[in-house]
């Protein structure tokens, strides 16, 4: 197993953030997994009918198959790394921290 398999087996396990699981996290991603924490703590992981949403500093970026629409998914990352919007996705989904909307991103989005 990798680093990155043991926090998610741990954290899935765990059901919650322990303090040994966040800093296996921050191990394995550093920054990216700090902010992947900060968005979970800050309720910043949406899940609606169509997409999952994690609402970023500047705008939001849609999460889908682990693959996230932010420049720094698209540009900088290796095919084994992710974006700290899909690592808070990943996160929120194990501890049962995503917030659920029954409707359609892409009616909200329109309004916005």
């Amino acid at each position: 197993m990798t680093e990155v398999d043991d926090w998610r087996a741990a954290l899935a396990e765990a059901g919650e953030l322990r303090p040994a699981i966040v800093t296996a996290i921050l191990s394995a991603h550093g920054d990216r997994g700090g902010r992947a924490i900060d968005a979970v703590a800050e309720q910043r992981v949406k899940q609606y009918r169509d997409f999952t949403v994690v609402v970023g500093y500047e705008s939001e970026y849609v999460i889908e198959d682990g693959g996230c629409t932010c420049k720094d998914s698209q540009y900088n990352l290796d095919a084994d790394e992710q974006c700290w919007h899909a690592l808070a996705v990943e996160i929120a989904e194990r501890i049962d921290a995503v917030d659920h909307h029954d409707m359609w991103y892409s009616d909200v989005h329109d309004f916005m």
